[in-house]
């Protein structure tokens, strides 16, 4: 049986938002996608629903570069009001950048599960659900 989750897409390329759905989709793991397309209305978004644990994301594909809030500057707040969400959210740096400064940046994050390149792969996304579903099972 596979578990469904809430997906959180923040990226501000609309084809990478269309097609990462539909893999989503074609793969049966969310229950809901929701996207949005700078880190600052992914906050806003988190901050309005602190306590409603069925709105949150469990899974985060943060992209790096976007207008407005870049996905380091969405890390420094998020740390600020992880304290205060009452659900674990597993958070993912998605970018097309193969730069060994933006990887070793992203390490350096602790509440950063992985560093993925760009495309992910269905195998990727597979494993991202099945290694958080075992996450859940040993808790």
């Amino acid at each position: 049986m596979i578990k469904n989750f809430n997906f959180c897409i923040v990226d501000d390329d609309d084809i990478y938002q269309f097609t990462i759905k539909k893999t989503i989709n074609s793969l049966d793991l969310a229950k809901n996608i929701i996207a949005f397309s700078d880190g600052e209305e992914a906050l806003d978004y988190m901050i309005k629903n602190l306590h409603n644990d069925e709105e949150l994301p469990d899974i985060i594909l943060l992209d790096i570069n976007m207008p407005i809030m870049d996905g380091y500057q969405f890390m420094e707040e998020y740390v600020k009001i992880k304290p205060k969400l009452g659900k674990k959210i597993t958070i993912y740096m998605v970018s097309s950048s193969v730069d060994p400064i933006d990887i070793e940046r992203a390490k350096r994050i602790s509440e950063i599960s992985d560093y993925i390149i760009k495309p992910i792969k269905k195998g990727k996304l597979k494993s991202i659900v099945d290694k958080l579903i075992m996450e859940d099972s040993m808790e």
